[in-house]
């Protein structure tokens, strides 16, 4: 699974999920690779479909493992260039939030999560520390 930390300023992007699993919970954009893509590709991809961005990619952010389920998650940062959003089939919303307007308990996924709480840990110390590995068990 590939996605996106679309920021601008100090708020992220999170989508409103229009499809299950997880139906009406929030999340970073993200989804899962097409052939003959790049892991960078998928994850602009999926930031254009899910929630109409126009961004410029950055860097990996994240790498997860979860366990359970044998998947890895990454994400790369975004910086937005617009807070205009045009959110696809898949998104019930595309907002904005700063880290205090989160909403913690209605995130869709643990990665989102642990994704998010680095990011806005990186940012309070005043630059992003490089690439996270995180096991999600």
């Amino acid at each position: 699974m590939v996605g996106t930390i679309p920021y601008l300023g100090d708020r992220v992007l999170l989508c409103k999920r229009n499809i299950e699993p997880r139906w009406g919970k929030w999340t970073l954009p993200a989804g899962f690779m097409e052939l003959d893509e790049t892991t960078a590709q998928g994850a602009a991809r999926e930031t254009d479909e899910e929630a109409g961005a126009q961004f410029e990619m950055e860097a990996l952010f994240a790498v997860m493992s979860v366990v359970r389920v044998g998947q890895v998650h990454l994400f790369y940062t975004a910086r937005l260039l617009s807070d205009e959003f045009a959110p696809g089939y898949e998104t019930i919303e595309a907002r904005l939030f700063g880290e205090d307007e989160i909403p913690w308990d209605d995130l869709a996924f643990r990665t989102v999560r642990e994704a998010l709480r680095h990011y806005f840990d990186d940012r309070r110390r005043g630059a992003l520390a490089g690439v996270h590995t995180v096991d999600v068990v």
